[in-house]
């Protein structure tokens, strides 16, 4: 037996329905619903769609986890939910959900900041996260680069997107090839059967002095390089492009992780969010890390993306830190600041 707490953990940012159970560092469940499929259509996340999506998902996708763990409802501990940042109704949908949880079994209710859930999954994998290190979170809406002290109080922020993230970028130019929703693996795939080298597409803002990102140029970019091919009659070859593309954006990722690593002397680099599971993202960067005497921690794919796990991880932590547990008020709040671990 351990007195270590039994944390449930709810994630309903985008348009994932995920629900993780965490005792301490030890994953007992992660069960995710997803709506990708009823957004495809659209070629992007329809705010309304995934905000009932997740009104249906819910009950099925807590029980699922519960038998997932063999544990009941009693046995739970303490609830923690995603309180920001995301779409607003999933948001709502995720909070409501998490009060009623909270306050029907009488344990104590955490808020926590989506962003810094993908730095905390990483403990369920490999263990405490070093102190300091620098994160860099790569999803749909955010790339941004973090300094942690300490995940479950301590978060700076040293440089973020100022137009489109990464994952953007990625669903833009996966639908300028003809390539499905969501772009990411499909580019990824495709990519296997090209060159890198085939296409010098733009590496934006990469010796600027700064720790920010910029993907809107490369986007555009690889647009008009594909307009003008078959403007001229000319054959896209959709591997190179792809391949082309995605080394642009690992070029620019993985060098200003490590410039990050270097001015704060910090030798740990973790790397999170939904990107985090492309595989030239994560060769690279092992490479690179190699190269600079960094120590690389990567989360395992299916833990990068978003998932009640995160969320559960991070509840942990700050139950076991002493931290006052979040009151019923708490709103969903669609633009939290990174540096608000919790609410």
């Amino acid at each position: 037996m351990t007195d270590t707490p039994l944390v449930l953990g709810i994630e309903t940012s985008c348009d994932e329905t995920g629900i993780g159970i965490v005792r301490g560092h030890t994953l007992l469940a992660n069960t995710i619903a997803s709506s990708m499929d009823e957004h495809a259509r659209f070629g992007g996340v329809v705010p309304e769609v995934a905000s009932r999506a997740h009104l249906e998902a819910m009950t099925p996708t807590v029980e699922a986890a519960l038998a997932e763990a063999g544990l009941k409802f009693s046995d739970i501990d303490a609830i923690a939910v995603t309180a920001g940042p995301g779409l607003a109704g999933a948001l709502l949908v995720g909070v409501a959900a998490a009060k009623s949880y909270a306050l029907g079994l009488g344990v104590p209710l955490y808020g926590v900041n989506h962003l810094a859930a993908h730095v905390a999954v990483d403990q369920l994998e490999h263990g405490p996260l070093p102190k300091p290190c620098i994160a860099m979170l790569v999803s749909g809406g955010h790339s941004s680069l973090l300094l942690v002290p300490d995940v479950a109080d301590d978060v700076i922020s040293l440089g973020s997107t100022v137009d489109d993230a990464a994952g953007e970028a990625f669903d833009k130019v996966a639908r300028v090839l003809g390539l499905p929703f969501p772009g990411g693996p499909h580019i990824d795939r495709a990519a296997r059967d090209g060159s890198g080298a085939a296409i010098a597409f733009p590496r934006g803002k990469i010796d600027d002095g700064t720790l920010d990102f910029s993907f809107s140029g490369l986007k555009t970019a690889v647009a008009r390089w594909v307009e003008a091919r078959e403007a001229s009659g000319q054959s896209v070859h959709v591997p190179d492009v792809a391949a082309s593309f995605q080394e642009a954006v690992v070029d620019v990722l993985t060098r200003k992780a490590l410039q990050a690593c270097r001015k704060y002397d910090v030798h740990d680099l973790l790397i999170g969010g939904g990107v985090a599971a492309n595989s030239r993202l994560r060769a690279l960067a092992q490479e690179r890390c190699e190269a600079a005497g960094v120590r690389l921690r990567v989360p395992r794919p299916g833990l990068c993306t978003d998932n009640g796990a995160m969320v559960a991880a991070l509840g942990s932590d700050l139950v076991a830190a002493g931290v006052t547990p979040s009151t019923l008020e708490i709103p969903a709040d669609s633009s939290l600041p990174i540096t608000t671990v919790h609410v």
